[in-house]
């Protein structure tokens, strides 16, 4: 007798492969779509955010717009609470909206002697570093203001030398 050869029964783990392979792309199409649309609307926050923070600092940057007037205070020397051998050096400027302050040559005098006496009673520690010196503008901004009841917006510190 002769050998049969049976070749119409197809192979059944072909379509299961092809069914598989599908099944995977479409998953895979799915998450690099969901994917996408995520890091899209993060990227668009982060922009909106970064044009909020410029509009932000450009309204700060118009603080100083107008008609401002900038006028030197002078220099102020003096020694220092805790030791006679310590002298400090402060030369400032103020910042004020012009014709506000009826006579800046008066105020400017009364604002040095504040100063003046102001630093007559701080030590060195007290000014030592940046948070030292950052109080120390916020204290003498604060005796300005009082001094000439808001009319100055700000006191600049241009120079400190402590000696």
């Amino acid at each position: 007798m002769a050998a049969k050869t049976d070749t119409s029964e197809p192979k059944k783990g072909g379509k299961g492969w092809i069914a598989a392979l599908a099944l995977t792309s479409l998953v895979a199409i799915g998450t690099g779509g969901g994917l996408g649309l995520y890091l899209l609307s993060t990227v668009e926050k982060a922009v909106d955010v970064k044009k909020k923070d410029e509009e932000d600092k450009a309204v700060k940057v118009l603080k100083y717009t107008g008609d401002l007037a900038l006028r030197s205070v002078g220099s102020v020397v003096t020694n220092l609470a805790d030791t006679r051998d310590a002298w400090v050096r402060l030369e400032s400027s103020v910042v004020f909206t012009a014709g506000a302050v009826p006579n800046p040559d008066v105020a400017l005098a009364e604002i040095r002697a504040d100063i003046l006496a102001y630093l007559r009673t701080v030590t060195l520690r007290q000014i030592e570093g940046a948070s030292g010196l950052q109080h120390l503008r916020e204290d003498l901004n604060e005796r300005v203001a009082l001094r000439t009841k808001g009319q100055v917006r700000e006191l600049i510190v241009e120079m400190l030398v402590v000696q």
